[in-house]
């Protein structure tokens, strides 16, 4: 078996214009091979493959896009298809004649990678007119697919065997690994070990989506929910769903999420652990809590007054009944609310944060997940399922977010792109809720999705601030509680 690595463009989009392999293939035991742009050495060992494609001289022509992570919305937006309504019910515009106080807000998140701890990775062998490939994937068959096609083979004639992942959460789902480990094992007639590095993987990773949501919503004197005028652009609409009762509402999608028009985002982009519930719920229950804000409410008290589905008011009131809710008020904490649904799952989450008005810094204390997901077959690995989705939450709800200048990503490690650390997980509560629904429903994602609108609920108690954007870094909560100062 040959370790490869591979000869990279230095930004997406780019074009090779010349290459120089000569010093790389005087090295001993180095092989260079080229199909088209891909250009690999390969060696005996990891270290001389990484010598050898360190060693080669190629000069490359890029698109130059001027986009970076604050400019990319208004760029999306101007490339926006037309909205299309997905849920519409009386006329929201009118109702709000009747609304006591109407807000119109803003939402958006930047991109997000999904930083495995395991990067892309596969092994491909080609023998007897067949293809074997152990592969790091979360679709073997499409990979399967992908390699058939690369190689002008059969898809009976490919096949995949996958080992453990070490990690995915809708990063490997696409396969261009597998397809470059296949091209290359085709050229070197050897089997191929290809391993990406941290900086590839952060490079090429499909990133979820920077998204805008904008919310235009109304409240009664009384209040209740009058109007709901809803669109969100490269999320998709999974989330988005109005589980409260608005009888005049729109809920409209510009596009289909993460499949956006090419020409969109400046690299790839694809599905990220509960695909586009993320960016949608933090929009929809931070602008639920500026309606209760609006109408003197409690956020608790509010939302059961706006629900009529008897799964959501059991799950919210279990919440709170395990939270406590409300505690007597502490100086710097503040306390949040966020209901979604998810997967057939009903899940409410209730946090407390406190605030570092000096630092921005946000510190998440606790956090009570309760979920009605049907018949759990497995209390212990549902319990774990959630408590990942609530520490994996904490990182795009408050650190994740990738920085780039055109096609050229510029956080390619850990030095300066922050995933949660263990210091950062708060005192977790899992409850379980039986309403009778006998079918088990997914527990891997729900209790992901509410994360950034409960701790943005958190804050602005704490604060007094709304946060309109993820992550929700430091320097993002100073200029919010600047802003109301």
């Amino acid at each position: 078996m040959l370790y490869a690595r591979i000869a990279r463009p230095p930004a997406h989009d780019s074009r090779l214009e010349s290459l120089d392999t000569s010093r790389a293939e005087s090295m001993p035991g180095v092989r260079v091979v080229r199909d088209g742009d891909l250009i690999a050495a390969l060696a005996p060992t990891p270290d001389g493959a990484a010598e050898a494609v360190a060693a080669i001289r190629a000069t490359w022509s890029a698109t130059q896009m001027t986009v970076d992570q604050d400019s990319i919305f208004d760029h999306l937006m101007a490339r926006a298809p037309a909205a299309q309504a997905q849920d519409e019910a009386g006329d929201p515009a009118a109702a709000e004649q009747r609304a006591a106080h109407v807000a119109a807000l803003e939402y958006r998140n930047g991109y997000v990678a999904h930083a495995p701890m395991e990067t892309h990775t596969a092994v491909a062998e080609l023998a007897g007119g067949k293809a074997t490939v152990w592969a790091s994937t979360q679709t073997p068959f499409s990979a399967r697919d992908e390699v058939a096609q690369v190689l002008g083979l059969s898809a009976e004639d490919v096949r995949v065997i996958t080992p453990f992942v070490g990690g995915g959460f809708g990063g490997k789902g696409q396969n261009p690994q597998v397809v470059e480990a296949a091209r290359i094992a085709r050229l070197a007639g050897a089997p191929v070990h290809l391993e990406w590095t941290r900086e590839e993987e952060f490079f090429y990773d499909t990133f979820m989506p920077a998204a805008v949501v904008k919310v235009r919503s109304g409240v009664s004197a009384e209040g209740l929910l009058v109007s709901w005028d809803y669109a969100v652009a490269y999320a998709g609409t999974r989330g988005s769903e109005v589980i409260y009762h608005v009888p005049d509402r729109r809920v409209a999608a510009h596009g289909r999420g993460w499949r956006a028009a090419p020409g969109s985002h400046p690299f790839g982009t694809g599905a990220w652990r509960a695909p586009g519930a993320n960016t949608n719920a933090f929009a929809r229950e931070s602008q639920i809590d500026v309606m209760a804000a609006a109408a003197g409410a409690d956020p608790l008290e509010f939302r059961l007054r706006n629900l009529r589905d008897a799964r959501m008011r059991a799950v919210l009131e279990a919440a709170a009944a395990k939270f406590g809710w409300k505690p007597a008020a502490e100086p710097g904490a503040g306390y949040g609310i966020a209901c979604t649904t998810d997967a057939g799952t009903w899940n409410a989450l209730m946090a407390k944060v406190r605030v570092d008005r000096r630092t921005g810094q946000v510190k998440v204390e606790r956090v009570v997940c309760a979920q009605d997901m049907g018949l759990v077959v497995n209390p212990h690995g549902a319990t774990l399922q959630a408590e990942g989705c609530i520490t994996m939450g904490l990182g795009y709800a408050l650190s994740e977010e990738l920085r780039f200048q055109g096609g050229d990503v510029l956080d390619t490690n850990f030095d300066t792109y922050s995933i949660p650390r263990f210091s950062w997980v708060p005192e977790i509560e899992v409850v379980f809720v039986d309403t009778g629904i006998a079918e088990p429903h997914g527990g891997g994602e729900p209790a992901i999705v509410g994360m950034g609108a409960v701790i943005a609920n958190a804050i602005a108690d704490a604060t007094g601030a709304r946060m309109t954007r993820m992550p929700m870094t430091p320097a993002r909560v100073l200029e919010a509680v600047a802003g109301i100062q």
